[in-house]
């Protein structure tokens, strides 16, 4: 029994030793970090080298920008300059799309509001899921009793999201709720929910309208019919820029559109197309959102000169990001065609 008692400890002690070894092993100091990105095959060396690594990070920046889309596709990175490069990309392509991503979250925000508002002639909310939402007495007559369950589980759903909603902004002491409930003691109008939605779940609301009311706001910004039969090219766009949107905020790595995770029906990328006479479109590159922010900011009737302006912007930042990386990582970066088809964007916008 004491012999065990012996061993134990024996074996415990060596086992503290070793995760703590283990540990030690594990840290690396910032000059550490730089002789290991050298083992890596990276050139980095230098105070100034150090300095960009002590600010991007190691695990933000370079681990984050080392690969395209999936850790898997690393890219040929021979100097850490060219990670800083990518990094500069990245950071300077958030500013360019945060204030037009901004602008047509509110201008769609307001246009579909005014829609609806004329569409039920009501601001209240509960007006808006008896005459506008799609439920099981108000969906297309020839679906399924199945199929309209469905929909009406769906319409139940968004009621609790947005009570969901409203709960957290009142507990937030959000003003423009509280406005409501603690001063007129009435209903928060749908303007209000608006204001307060993100753009995600403002999309749900959107694709649960009526077939009626969704036709009324897709002709309303002229959407045309033939790519959007069931009225809801509008809400899946808007599912696309919210995964945008969501990394912009947050600071998420956008150059290589890793933040996707709508993927577009043969209708979204067909209309694009259409409109802009493309040879493709599939939003699998930021190239392709670039040209997704063009037309709402030129259905939003935004001025031309602004559209080409943010248009020729993003064409400045890939050529700088091209100068300041080996070909390798500048053909795995930019997207395919991206020049031809940039060309083609601004001559429609122009027209």
């Amino acid at each position: 029994y004491i012999k065990r008692i012996i061993i134990n400890c024996i074996v415990s002690s060596c086992l503290y030793k070793m995760e703590k070894r283990a540990y030690i092993v594990s840290y690396k100091s910032l000059n550490g970090l730089m002789r290991h990105l050298r083992n890596q095959g990276i050139d980095i060396r230098g105070t100034t080298d150090k300095r960009l690594l002590r600010n991007s990070g190691y695990f933000h920046g370079y681990k984050g920008y080392r690969f395209f889309k999936q850790p898997t596709n690393r890219l040929a990175i021979q100097d850490y300059r060219e990670v800083e490069a990518i990094i500069r990309y990245d950071s300077e392509l958030k500013s360019l799309l945060y204030s037009k991503l901004m602008f047509i979250e509110t201008a769609v925000k307001n246009i579909v509001l005014e829609e609806v508002l004329n569409f039920i002639q009501s601001e209240h909310i509960n007006d808006m899921f008896r005459l506008a939402v799609e439920g099981f007495h108000n969906s297309p007559i020839t679906l399924g009793r199945e199929q309209k369950q469905k929909i009406q589980q769906n319409k139940l759903f968004l009621q609790k999201m947005i009570q969901s909603i409203l709960l957290d902004q009142y507990k937030s002491r959000n003003t423009k709720i509280t406005h409501f409930y603690d001063n007129h003691a009435s209903e928060v109008p749908i303007w209000a929910l608006f204001e307060v939605m993100m753009l995600g779940q403002f999309g749900k609301l959107l694709a649960s309208f009526t077939i009626a009311a969704r036709d009324r706001i897709s002709h309303s910004l002229g959407i045309g019919s033939q790519f959007d039969t069931n009225r809801k090219l509008l809400s899946n766009y808007i599912y696309l820029l919210k995964d945008l949107r969501n990394a912009v905020a947050h600071n998420g790595i956008v150059f290589d559109a890793r933040f996707k995770s709508f993927n577009a029906t043969r209708s979204m990328s067909s209309y694009m197309v259409h409109y802009f006479n493309l040879p493709f479109v599939n939003f699998d590159t930021i190239g392709d959102y670039i040209i997704l922010i063009s037309w709402f900011l030129k259905t939003l009737c935004a001025p031309k000169k602004e559209i080409l302006s943010f248009i020729k912007q993003y064409e400045k930042l890939v050529a700088d990001v091209r100068q300041d990386v080996n070909t390798r990582v500048e053909y795995a970066i930019v997207p395919a065609n991206l020049s031809g088809r940039l060309s083609q964007l601004k001559l429609v916008v122009s027209s």
